[in-house]
C-alpha cells in the first residue's frame, strides 16, 4: 500500500506529480465537512445508496472489459480525493488516495483510468517472476542483485517487443460473439503469440530443441485452445455486460 507512505506522497506533491495510490481500509481522511474517518467508515456512512456508485470499466483485459462500481469522495483539500472501487460480484473494496495538482484536469474518468494502469504493472512483475526468474536470485550484494534484475528485464523486454511486433501477424482469432446464444465458430483460430509463449519457443529452439514439428504443433494447439476458451468466455459475458450497460 504505497499510498500509506507520507514521504512518498509528499515527494510527489512537491514535484507537482499527480498520483492515484492504493491505501488500506484504515487510512484516515478528512472530509470536506472536517470529519475524520477511515476509508471503510466513510464508505459505510456516505456511500450506502446504490446511486452513489457508477459502473465503469477499469480497462480492457484479455477476456473483455474489467467492470467495477466506482465512487469518489471529496476531502478538505480540493486537490485530494478518495476513489473507491467495488467488485460487482464479491463486493470487495479497494481504496485509492488521489492527488491532482492545480491546473490539471480533475475528473473521475481520469482517476479511474490511472487506477486501471495497475494491472499492466502487475503483469510485468508476474511475467518477470514466473517466466524469467526475477525473484529467484540468491545474491545478497547490491551489485549482484542489480545485475540479475537488469538481465531479467532485458530478457523480458526482448520477448515483449517481439510479441508486439508479431501480434497482427499471429492473431487469427475468429470474430468475437455478438449474441449470448450465438453458436461457436467451426474454427476458433489462434490467439496472438504471448510473452510466455515467445520465451518458451526461444528456449525450445535454442537449447537441445525437440523436433521442430513438435514445437510448432504444440504451440498451435495451445493457442487454438486458448482462442476457443476466450471466445466462449466472451459469449458468456455478453448477457452480464448488457446488464452492466443498463445500470451504468
Amino acid at each position: 500500500m504505497y499510498g500509506n507512505c507520507t514521504q512518498l506522497r509528499g515527494h510527489f506533491e512537491a514535484e507537482g506529480q499527480a498520483y492515484v495510490l492504493r491505501v488500506p481500509s484504515n487510512f484516515m481522511i478528512t472530509l470536506a465537512a472536517g470529519t475524520k474517518l477511515t476509508c471503510a467508515e466513510a464508505v459505510k456512512s456516505l456511500l450506502k445508496h446504490s446511486r452513489r456508485w457508477e459502473v465503469r470499466s477499469a480497462g480492457t483485459g484479455s477476456k473483455g472489459e474489467r467492470w467495477y462500481a466506482w465512487a469518489w469522495l471529496a476531502t478538505t483539500s480540493p486537490r485530494h480525493h478518495l476513489l473507491i472501487r467495488r467488485h460487482l460480484k464479491t463486493g470487495d473494496l479497494a481504496f485509492h488516495y488521489c492527488f491532482v495538482p492545480e491546473g490539471q484536469l480533475l475528473t473521475k474518468t481520469r482517476l479511474i483510468r490511472a487506477a486501471g494502469l495497475r494491472w499492466p504493472v502487475e503483469e510485468d512483475f508476474e511475467f518477470g517472476k514466473d517466466c524469467f526468474g526475477l525473484d529467484q536470485c540468491q545474491a545478497r550484494l547490491y551489485t549482484a542483485i542489480a545485475r540479475h534484475a537488469v538481465l531479467v528485464m532485458a530478457a523480458l523486454a526482448i520477448c515483449a517487443v517481439t510479441t508486439a511486433l508479431l501480434k497482427d501477424r499471429t492473431d487469427t482469432q475468429a470474430p468475437p460473439p455478438v449474441r449470448a446464444d450465438q453458436p461457436p465458430p467451426a474454427e476458433p483460430g489462434m490467439i496472438p503469440l504471448t510473452i510466455p509463449e515467445i520465451k518458451r519457443l526461444l528456449a525450445a529452439l535454442t537449447t537441445r530443441p525437440p523436433p521442430r514439428w513438435l514445437v510448432i504443433h504444440w504451440d498451435a494447439w495451445t493457442r487454438r485452445h486458448q482462442a476457443r476458451s476466450r471466445w466462449f468466455h466472451k459469449r458468456a459475458r455478453l448477457a452480464r455486460d448488457a446488464e452492466i450497460a443498463l445500470v451504468s
